[in-house]
């Protein structure tokens, strides 16, 4: 069963991982955005593990939603409030508990998907994260038995095969889509943002 702690090892992991590739998701997103998707975020997962290593909140959902708000108002940028939408669908499904078994925590990874898709009126295919975090999230669904780290590897794999499928599609959404089919050929951004998610959480699962 996961708890807060779990969670915020995670957290620690994945903020590590984009201050070490801050350099790279910045040079990525000059191709076709404005620059700043490294710098976003490695200050809204610093935000965000700074969050979650300080809190004493053991209520899943609470602590989530806190560390949400945290990460928003480090990241301020659209990517930024599209992963804060799913951190919150991720609290909403994980309210009034304390710990996680793994297949809450695959509700929980639809749930806040869901919301993203929701809010930002955005669908895979479409050349954003959810090209990424789509596919992690159903491998990790489809994954059979209670072994967490087999399956968040396999999470992990599917994210990395989704973020590099982006490279032959047109952006549609945001600045990106300005460039029309220059954006073809292209790796997304977001995607790998949500590639690194899920290697970095897949690496901190030998620990939780």
């Amino acid at each position: 069963m996961l708890t807060k702690s779990d969670f915020a090892k995670a957290f620690a992991r994945v903020a590590d991982t984009m201050a070490k590739h801050k350099d790279y998701l910045v040079k990525l997103d000059q191709v076709n955005g404005d620059g700043d998707l490294g710098l976003s975020m490695d200050s809204g997962f610093g935000a965000l593990a700074d969050c979650a290593g300080r809190s004493d909140e053991t209520d899943l959902g609470r602590f989530l939603m806190k560390c949400s708000q945290a990460f928003n108002e480090a990241a301020p940028s659209s990517l930024g409030t599209i992963i804060s939408f799913g951190l919150v669908g991720m609290a909403k499904s994980l309210k009034g508990k304390e710990t996680a078994s793994r297949e809450q925590l695959g509700a929980a990874l639809d749930a806040g998907i869901t919301l993203i898709m929701d809010r930002a009126g955005s669908k895979p295919g479409e050349k954003t994260i959810l090209d990424s975090l789509v596919p992690a999230k159903d491998a990790f669904l489809a994954c059979p038995g209670d072994d967490l780290k087999r399956c968040l590897e396999a999470a992990a794999k599917a994210a990395a095969s989704g973020a590099e499928a982006t490279r032959a599609m047109r952006s549609v959404h945001g600045r990106a889509a300005y460039y029309g089919d220059k954006s073809i050929g292209v790796l997304d951004g977001g995607a790998e943002v949500g590639r690194l998610i899920f290697e970095s959480i897949a690496k901190a699962g030998t620990d939780i």
